[in-house]
């Protein structure tokens, strides 16, 4: 049978057991029977009590004075200090302000921000950082084109040529250069990332230049800088890439919020999913395909619009078309994300290039139906055919739906197993902690590649959380605010894995492309 060809996933349940032992107060008390234990009793408590009130003396300082703190957190850590430290005492917590009021009246940011800091080096403390998911392999690959020749300062400049702005990063400090303003807000919450990035480890990242354009899709063809002769290739950050191209793929704006369509950032939107996937069990949703967006930015989306029942063919989909100037004006009550698990399958296609949707869709626990991708983001190339999304055909797409929609129907534990695994790997291994963790070790190889010293161009200003967040307003500001770091990590960044050897690097994406025809083999062979 075909679909004994699929790998199965086995979930393991854990198993959280507690006991206690309880005694009554008056069976303990009754074996106190002779007066000579009474006696015992009495000298305990008379040293309890002067134990207590020896306590309570050296206590009472610290708790008189918390009016001369002015926050709990200052007095808790007046109290540690009075007492030794245990050696596994999680570490204090610093705090990095915004003054709005100072920025607004002198226009300039803060002298000593951001501050340096370094975790709790403590040697009795067990080690808290893991290895980054395997995603972060494909920084090494990224960098590939810049390993031998480094990075120059003609190389940066000449990225200049479809940039929307150029962001230095000196001394720990952020110098912005924009050269034209980007769509909506992506430039603003893309730039506000970078500087929490800032806030999150401050100090620890080198000196460096980098230009970045905030279009969808990428420019830098590989084919025009290969050969012998040829110049390298400008470094250009951007948030997709493909085979044919260079570009150095980054996080998406939205990790942070999309305001222009009410999105809130990210680490809000995965709990969000994560708790309207607990309101339908997968078994009690509806057993369709579901997808809603706007089909008219790419052929193969209003190519999709011929899946849809209303067509008068039952392909198994249910399709919706997004008007987003219709939900604005309705205060955006159908297009809560996390109302949007409702069925077993839910279909990613790319628009006119790579889809921020994507990472909504594999959190959903519904199997993700990915129509053939052209594109990539930075961690979707960690994701495996049949294990985290069923992969669908882009020109038979409707005959392609309905058997991954009818396989998965009638293989439930299998269709399941695929949608949990997507979900997982999105709620454990991309949670914030690791969007800033692929972006520091990205920012720091790509420093590490410069031949030249960063400077800032006398065009440059100074930029920080101040000159964003006090002159913001609506939910510009409210999701700044919602996606602030407010104070250093307390951990150093997960450790980088090894790049892929040749070998390794081939039949990685062998195995994908070999998974992907077998589907496609079932496919024509029909159920």
């Amino acid at each position: 049978m075909k679909e004994n060809n699929i790998s199965q996933v086995l979930h393991g349940n854990d198993i959280y057991g507690s006991g206690l032992s309880r005694h009554s107060p008056d069976a303990i008390w009754r074996s106190f029977t002779k007066s000579s234990t009474r006696s015992i009793v009495v000298l305990v408590f008379s040293v309890l009590l002067i134990v207590g009130a020896f306590a309570c003396t050296h206590l009472l300082d610290p708790i008189i004075i918390l009016g001369n703190f002015g926050s709990k957190a200052a007095a808790t850590t007046q109290l540690y200090d009075t007492f030794p430290r245990r050696p596994n005492k999680p570490q204090k917590k610093v705090e990095i302000p915004i003054n709005c009021a100072a920025y607004n009246l002198t226009g300039t940011c803060p002298s000593d921000y951001p501050t340096p800091f370094q975790p709790d080096d403590d040697p009795n403390r067990p080690s808290t950082t893991p290895t980054c998911p395997d995603y972060f392999r494909w920084i090494h690959e990224d960098l590939r084109p810049w390993a031998r020749s480094g990075i120059t300062k003609d190389m940066v400049e000449r990225a200049r040529q479809t940039a929307n702005f150029k962001l230095v990063i000196l001394n720990g400090k952020a110098y912005l250069e924009t050269f034209e303003k980007a769509f909506q807000t992506r430039d603003v919450f893309t730039l506000w990332g970078i500087l929490q990035l800032l806030r999150r480890y401050p100090g620890k990242l080198p000196d460096l230049e980098l230009m970045f354009d905030c279009v969808d899709w990428p420019v830098v063809q590989s084919e025009q800088y290969s050969g012998s002769n040829a110049s390298g290739p400008p470094p250009l950050f951007r948030y997709c890439g493909n085979d044919a191209t260079l570009d150095i793929v980054f996080p998406d704006w939205s990790f942070w919020g999309w305001a222009e369509v009410n999105i809130k950032p990210w680490e809000i939107v995965v709990g969000e999913l994560k708790e309207g996937n607990k309101r339908i069990g997968w078994m009690n949703r509806e057993p369709y395909a579901y997808w809603k967006g706007n089909p008219t930015v790419a052929e193969t989306r209003q190519d999709l619009m011929k899946c849809d029942v209303t067509q008068g063919q039952e392909w198994n989909a249910r399709l919706y078309a997004q008007d987003w100037g219709r939900e604005s004006q309705e205060g955006y009550k159908h297009s809560d994300l996390a109302n949007q698990c409702t069925h077993r399958y839910k279909i990613y296609i790319e628009g006119s290039a790579w889809s921020v949707s994507e990472k909504y869709i594999l959190a959903c626990d519904s199997v993700t139906l990915m129509v053939t991708p052209h594109f990539y983001d930075f961690f979707t190339r960690g994701l495996i055919p049949l294990y985290h999304y069923w992969p669908i055909k882009e020109y038979d797409k409707c005959r392609s739906i309905k058997y991954a929609v009818d396989w998965g129907n009638s293989h439930q534990q299998k269709a399941q197993a695929i949608g949990k695994a997507a979900s997982d790997f999105i709620q454990e291994e991309l949670k914030m902690d690791y969007v800033y963790d692929y972006m520091f070790h990205l920012l720091n190889s790509y420093a590490k590649l410069f031949r030249y010293k960063p400077t800032k161009s006398e065009a440059a200003k100074e930029l920080c959380v101040e000159a964003m967040v006090c002159k913001a307003e609506g939910n510009e500001q409210k999701f700044m605010m919602e996606s602030m770091v407010d104070s250093p990590a307390n951990t150093n960044p997960c450790t980088m894995p090894p790049p892929y050897d040749p070998p390794s690097l081939h039949a990685n994406l062998r195995r994908k492309e070999t998974t992907i025809q077998q589907v496609d083999f079932w496919d024509k062979q029909g159920p």
